[in-house]
């Protein structure tokens, strides 16, 4: 007989912690705890706990019980206006969670860290390329850095192992997300139609060019179980990307198309400026073409949007590490999008 596997997935109505529910419930052989600040509807094997992990009582009061959780999938994140104002929240609500949960869980195995590009310092400026998870730290403040050496030290002479999970800018559904760059194209190119506007790239000069690459969030569930599982990947990090490289100057066309739009020369603008007066517009589009009630800011991440369009660098790393361990899916990045746009508009989210 199988050991029970219970995974809590922390973070669990972001992009990557809803694709990750839904690939733990279709293995079928595991048992799902999500938890987030709003909660959500328990099905099957599935339930959810709404928690404020920055609250730490509150925490303890909630997470004290799950003695059951065999896995830690941690995908919170906690937005702030400067690199160093991002550290003592994020930092937070990990520890939080571990010092609620591995005290009483006792056959606990794993806790998964989801990361991202800012260890490599891609968030800083030009910086290495491939970048490779035995590179050289970079200056604090950093609070994936924080987050990996509290739990490097809290594993020490424990049963339990950790994982890093590197993604690069991740492609998924979710409704109110703070780093969801497909919905930013998806609604800047539904309002640029409704306009009459072709489809411009908002940019910097420089970045149309660079070279990108994307992580699809199922391909990144997909790693994520897999590097908490394997015995192989136990306290390492791994680059989990596409597996190919993209430039704006070419996939942006293939966009505009897909929206049936005409493409013109970029022209550099903030999405958070000059999409901030759209609430009103965005109303109307919902009753015009009967799209499902969505408020405008949970369907615009415009700040991101201009983060990653600021990228005038290449930004990418070598995902060769999870390939050598055993991890060999992949998936091509423009059908990703694509099919996002698509999914976008089954669920009458976009025109």
């Amino acid at each position: 007989m199988s050991e029970s596997k219970v995974a809590l997935v922390v973070g669990a109505q972001g992009v990557i912690g809803r694709n990750l529910i839904v690939h733990l419930g279709a293995l079928g052989d595991w048992e799902v705890i999500g938890l987030s600040r709003r909660g959500g509807e328990s099905s099957g094997r599935v339930r959810h706990i709404a928690v404020d992990l920055l609250d730490a009582p509150q925490a303890r009061e909630r997470l004290g019980g799950l003695s059951e959780v065999t896995h830690i999938f941690y995908a919170a994140y906690q937005d702030r206006p400067s690199w160093a104002e991002l550290v003592p929240p994020n930092r937070a609500m990990l520890v939080n969670v571990v010092e609620a949960v591995e005290p009483v869980a006792g056959g606990l195995r794993h806790i998964s860290l989801m990361q991202g590009y800012k260890v490599y310092g891609a968030h800083l400026g030009p910086f290495k390329t491939p970048a490779r998870e035995t590179d050289a730290g970079h200056m604090p403040p950093e609070f994936n850095v924080d987050q990996q050496d509290f739990l490097e030290q809290r594993q020490r002479g424990k049963a339990w192992s950790w994982s890093a999970i590197r993604p690069a800018v991740v492609g998924g559904f979710a409704l109110g997300n703070p780093m969801n760059l497909a919905m930013v194209i998806a609604v800047y190119a539904s309002i640029s139609k409704e306009l009459g506007l072709p489809l411009r790239f908002p940019g910097k000069p420089g970045a149309y060019d660079k070279l990108l690459e994307m992580t699809d969030a199922g391909l990144l569930a997909k790693a994520t179980v897999w590097a908490a599982t394997d015995p192989r990947c136990a306290n390492q990090a791994f680059n989990i990307n596409n597996g190919d490289l993209f430039r704006w100057s070419e996939l942006w066309p293939k966009i505009a198309r897909w929206f049936e739009l005409e493409t013109v020369p970029p022209l550099p603008m903030s999405l958070n400026v000059v999409m901030a007066d759209k609430e009103p517009l965005w109303r109307s589009m919902i009753e015009k073409h009967g799209l499902r009630e969505t408020p405008y800011k949970d369907v615009s991440s415009w700040g991101f949007g201009d983060f990653v369009f600021s990228w005038d660098y290449d930004l990418f790393a070598d995902g060769s590490k999870a390939r050598r361990f055993g991890f060999h899916e992949y998936v091509e990045t423009e059908a990703m999008l694509l099919g996002l746009f698509e999914d976008l508009r089954r669920r009458r989210i976009i025109p």
